[in-house]
């Protein structure tokens, strides 16, 4: 790829997710760190994402927020790396069911408890995660499949199955998920992957860098 990948990261924050969908697309890439309440907030930060969170990254003229958004988006420009299945197989609707499922009610309902915020049970049908044990229920479903599938959502590795086990290694960590068997079972060799613990180490050295609460 000729135009230059940015990303714009925390190495505390689900810029590493980022970090690890570059890795595992052997992207050539520069990193941009920036600090909570300063310049993740600049004007020409916000330029790029008003929200003024990160991850996000620039390649070329086009910006990507969001990190299932960037996932999806990488996957499609390094196809060689088949982190998403052919878009004539029927593994890509797999792919799209539970990409979408850890973005939308997996991440508001792990975030709504860590907040105490759960909808009350009067009201879950206004929430889109419905309640917070249907989505466990729901993953475990989803996990035990890949289990019986050989570890992965779909018939090999891909994006899905990155974004879902860095979000269930990172609710388990912080007792936001169950650690559920299924859970575990299913994250212990992704986590195993050359890219993610590359990603993960230069994080790590990162973090490092950065004064106290950057």
């Amino acid at each position: 790829m000729s135009a230059t990948i940015t990303l714009y990261t925390h190495p505390w924050s689900r810029g590493r997710m980022a970090r690890w969908m570059l890795e595992e697309c052997g992207a050539a890439y520069e990193v941009q760190a920036l600090d909570y309440g300063g310049s993740m907030k600049a004007p020409d930060y916000t330029a790029l994402n008003p929200m003024g969170k990160v991850p996000a990254i620039r390649h070329g003229a086009v910006v990507v927020t969001e990190v299932a958004a960037i996932c999806a988006y990488l996957a499609e420009q390094f196809p060689e790396r088949r982190l998403a299945p052919p878009a004539d197989s029927p593994e890509r609707a797999h792919y799209y069911r539970w990409l979408f499922f850890a973005a939308g009610p997996v991440e508001a309902a792990v975030t709504a408890k860590s907040l105490g915020l759960l909808a009350p049970a009067e009201k879950r049908a206004q929430a889109g995660y419905g309640s917070y044990e249907d989505v466990m229920d729901t993953l475990e479903f989803a996990t035990r499949q890949a289990l019986a599938r050989g570890g992965h959502l779909c018939a090999q590795f891909t994006a899905a199955d990155l974004y879902l086990a860095a979000q269930l290694n990172w609710g388990m960590q912080f007792k936001t998920v169950e650690a559920r068997p299924a859970f575990q079972q299913y994250v212990a060799p992704i986590l195993q992957r050359p890219a993610y613990l590359q990603a993960n180490a230069l994080d790590d050295a990162l973090a490092a860098q950065l004064k106290p609460g950057a």
